[in-house]
């Protein structure tokens, strides 16, 4: 059983408040079980109950009653009132089970897919199961990437961004590959999405600051045509205080030009978080930094919330690039986007550039930049060493 929401409340009214909660929904805990029952506190805002000579589908009924417990249960602390909820996983204990490890492993799993599916649920353990076996899948790597961090095993790509008007290449996103102990390589879209869900993704994000930085500290006065470094960040980052005093400190000791470095964020990511967003992106830009707003045109609302958020750059989402050739909605799509970006004064980037009749397309409607497979792949970001300035290798 893991507490949903405890952090809420041990970040806002500190930890005796989070301890206090615990001893009194320990205390509940304990006046619901049955005498022949185990309760036990596993560590931090965890719990488990050892319910013996229980079938199943009972197990599951006291699951739900102790769901629904909790859930009424209202906590006060200095005149302010809150809720809790909590996700149970449960798992039968039988003779096939090897020992009360791999018994306490299916709980822990079944309760990570109850949070997973929406919190505040209780989740069933059972072999075959597809999202135990996703999930089993994602702690692998999760153990993998925080070795990777300590390891230091992950590597910098960088893919240009190319001018619809000159060809040159100027400005590249920086794309962070993981090489895992047997040497092979993975890209991000193996990787980044249990980074994510697990909380991750902003140590990530901090290594690939951290190493961007001191490589372009290394060879900024060898690229005097290199206009930016595009460095994604994710959703978890953006308007962290940790992560803006991470970057201003990085920054404080830098010699390169503060606008050599473009932040790129998601657009669903802003929306999510706008106002810390907007914080963000305006103490950054305020230090020289740009930021772009990536897969532009996913979101519902896209114009509406771009009028809040102080970038310079729009990318087009890739989803309505890929096709625009073949299909008319799809080019009017990325037409009007590409319109509005430029009467807002902002500067439009298409994703997803895979043949020379996108590539025409995109020149033909005045799209600014071009970034796909057809105009350069993903290479070591030492690559930008021996092609400063030159034309887009376009085959």
């Amino acid at each position: 059983m893991d507490l949903d929401q405890f952090k809420v409340i041990n970040d806002t009214c500190g930890h005796i408040a989070g301890d206090e909660l615990l001893r009194q929904l320990g205390a509940l805990l304990g006046n619901s079980t049955r005498k022949s029952d185990t309760l036990a506190r596993l560590g931090g805002d965890e719990f488990a109950i050892l319910v013996e000579d229980c079938e199943l589908e009972k197990a599951e009924s006291i699951a739900n009653e102790i769901k629904e417990l909790v859930s009424q249960f209202q906590f006060i602390w200095e005149s302010q009132i809150f809720t809790v909820g909590v996700s149970i996983g449960v798992t039968m204990v039988t003779s096939h089970t090897r020992d009360r490890t791999e018994a306490l492993k299916q709980a822990d799993s079944a309760c990570y897919a109850a949070k997973n599916s929406g919190r505040n649920r209780v989740y069933i353990y059972q072999e075959q199961d597809q999202q135990l076996t996703t999930q089993k899948g994602e702690f692998k790597w999760v153990n993998e990437i925080k070795d990777a961090l300590a390891e230091n095993r992950f590597e910098l790509y960088a893919q240009p961004i190319v001018s619809t008007t000159t060809g040159f290449l100027e400005m590249y996103e920086v794309l962070v590959r993981l090489r895992n102990k047997a040497g092979q390589l993975f890209p991000p879209g193996a990787f980044l999405s249990s980074a994510e869900r697990y909380n991750l993704s902003e140590r990530i994000d901090k290594w690939v600051v951290s190493h961007v930085f001191e490589w372009l500290e290394q060879h900024y006065t060898l690229l005097p045509h290199l206009k930016y470094l595009a460095i994604n960040l994710s959703g978890a980052s953006l308007g962290k205080e940790d992560m803006l005093s991470f970057i201003n400190t990085k920054l404080s000791s830098a010699s390169f030009r503060r606008e050599m470095i473009k932040f790129e964020i998601t657009e669903t990511a802003a929306i999510g978080n706008l106002k810390q967003a907007h914080y963000f992106i305006d103490s950054l830009s305020k230090l020289g930094c740009q930021f772009s707003l990536d897969d532009f045109g996913s979101g519902l609302s896209s114009f509406a919330y771009l009028k809040n958020l102080p970038v310079q750059s729009i990318k087009i989402d890739g989803m309505f690039v890929k096709d625009m050739h073949v299909d008319p909605l799809d080019y009017e799509m990325v037409k009007s986007i590409n319109d509005i970006g430029h009467v807002m004064g902002l500067e439009t980037i298409a994703e997803f550039v895979e043949n020379e009749e996108i590539w025409q397309k995109l020149k033909a409607i005045g799209v600014d930049y071009g970034q796909g497979y057809h105009l350069g792949k993903p290479e070591p970001i030492a690559g930008i060493l021996h092609h400063a300035k030159t034309i887009a290798p376009v085959a």
